[in-house]
């Protein structure tokens, strides 16, 4: 008991730390909706940096990443290659994105979208795929913190509770401060999970193999199958899932409005250059779950993400030690989970209520609206973390294949004029619907991931739509070509 009130203690400080700081971030700020969703404009590279890396390093690199290396082997290595290019695209759309943002106020993706297409339903319909596959993440991340608590406490904190604390933090953080209060807390929160991640991943290989090296010689010797890609994941599964990740990595609205946010397009394109090197992030969190091949056996554990508690839990360590690693989890998932809180949030706000409800919502109302939206989505994953909703598992196994359908009518967006509204809805809804039939389904085509054909089906429909459908006002749309390329700094 001595022990798991240390873990508490060390937990429970830092959750206090950082809604202390994610609060402190939005005093005396403007009140303004445009401040709670953009920042004011300002964020600088340092900020940037690591809040683009926190959003996309979620519970999954505590848990799932080790899990996969320790269950797939060199597959894994997939993470690696989408973490390190996933931000090159982004110098396509990104800077254009934010001249537009600077000129006409855009604080979201489908804002953007919908004014060059001249589309609400579009909009609406942007907003309803990113939301459904929004709230799947967020019930993802507190069920993580809620399992890390629940395993480093010997029970003490039940999965209900832990799950609630961890929602409640981030909910009082993101809800009085919005992105500001996300970004500087993810500072706070990628420098823990940095430190922590190189310490496991250097001290658990030594522990049980006597280092790196030698951890990946007995693997070669006895599990040999684990350093080959194709033996644990075929070589079509590997490249398109690595494929599917680059192209949607910055299609995620959380991850587009940071072009909005940002201070100036130096700072965004050097976020581009920067990026590259938090991946190295990863490569640690694998070795935790290459040292446990060998030594923990085939079927002891319910799911592979549990090999890091599993092994943590087995060597009796200070209870010090289990309280810094169970904060660098909370660490994780919470840098995850307040920036897709947020985004889902301000995707309604922007995209659906202002679209389709109330039009003529003033900006005090936007915040209002925004906040409560805040609350609503918390609530749902919440739910869903702890009592289940098993019928929106295979929503969950697509919203990656289904958010990288946006990716066409961005392109479209900026670099064909001759795309039209019908050519984007009809697009759009192919490429989604081919993608959650094949994942629904369980079909498998050439074991090429759902999201592939679901683009395929995409680009075919938007072109053939759009040449089929009479052309948008040539003016308007030589505004988004013409205006995208002028720098506005």
């Amino acid at each position: 008991m001595g022990s798991t009130v240390i873990v508490l203690l060390i937990v429970f400080c830092y959750l206090a730390i950082v809604m202390v700081m994610g609060i402190r971030a939005g005093l005396n700020k403007d009140k303004s909706v445009e401040e709670f969703v953009t920042a004011g404009r300002s964020l600088t590279t340092f900020t940037m940096y690591f809040l683009m890396g926190g959003a996309i390093f979620s519970a999954f690199a505590f848990l799932g990443g080790p899990g996969w290396a320790y269950s797939k082997g060199a597959a894994s290595f997939y993470i690696l290659g989408y973490c390190a290019m996933g931000l090159i695209p982004w110098l396509l759309w990104g800077p254009k994105a934010y001249r537009m943002g600077r000129r006409y106020n855009y604080v979201t993706q489908a804002e953007l979208v919908a004014d060059r297409f001249q589309s609400k339903g579009l909009s609406a319909i942007m907003a309803i795929i990113s939301i459904l596959a929004f709230i799947q993440y967020i019930a993802l991340q507190l069920k993580g913190m809620a399992y890390v608590l629940n395993v480093t406490t010997d029970g003490l904190i039940p999965f209900w509770l832990g799950a609630l604390v961890a929602y409640g933090v981030v909910l009082v953080y993101v809800f009085t401060s919005g992105v500001r209060g996300v970004a500087w807390t993810n500072v706070l929160q990628g420098l823990m999970m940095l430190v922590m991640a190189w310490i496991l991943g250097i001290w658990l290989p030594i522990k049980f193999h006597g280092g790196v090296s030698d951890m990946f010689t007995k693997i070669a010797a006895s599990n040999p199958e684990h350093l080959i890609i194709g033996a644990k994941m075929s070589w079509p599964a590997f490249s398109s899932a690595l494929i599917v990740s680059i192209l949607g990595f910055t299609m995620w609205p959380h991850l587009f409005m940071k072009s909005f946010t940002v201070k100036s397009e130096r700072t965004l394109k050097r976020t581009v250059a920067l990026y590259p090197t938090f991946a190295i992030f990863m490569v640690p969190v694998l070795f935790i779950g290459f040292s446990g091949i060998g030594i923990v056996a085939n079927g002891t554990l319910e799911s592979a993400d549990q090999i890091l508690p599993y092994m943590l839990t087995q060597l009796n360590l200070p209870a010090i030690v289990l309280g810094l690693v169970a904060a660098a989890t909370l660490a994780a998932a919470m840098s995850s989970s307040d920036t897709i809180t947020h985004g889902a949030a301000s995707v309604y706000t922007f995209d659906f209520h202002k679209k389709i409800i109330n039009p003529n919502m003033d900006d005090r109302k936007s915040l209002i609206v925004t906040r409560v939206a805040i609350v609503v989505f918390c609530s749902i994953a919440y739910y869903i973390a702890v009592f289940g909703a098993k019928s929106l598992v295979s929503l969950l196994l697509g919203a990656y294949g289904a958010i990288v359908q946006f990716l066409p009518i961005m392109i479209a967006v900026f670099f064909w004029p001759r795309a039209t509204k019908q050519g984007a809805i009809l697009g759009l809804l192919t490429g989604v619907g081919i993608n959650f039939y094949i994942v629904i389904t369980g079909v498998s085509f050439y074991d090429i991931h759902a999201g592939v054909w679901g683009l395929l089906g995409n680009v075919i429909v938007l072109i053939l739509a759009s040449l089929l459908t009479k052309p948008q006002d040539k003016e308007h749309v030589n505004k988004f070509i013409e205006e995208s390329q002028i720098p506005v700094d």
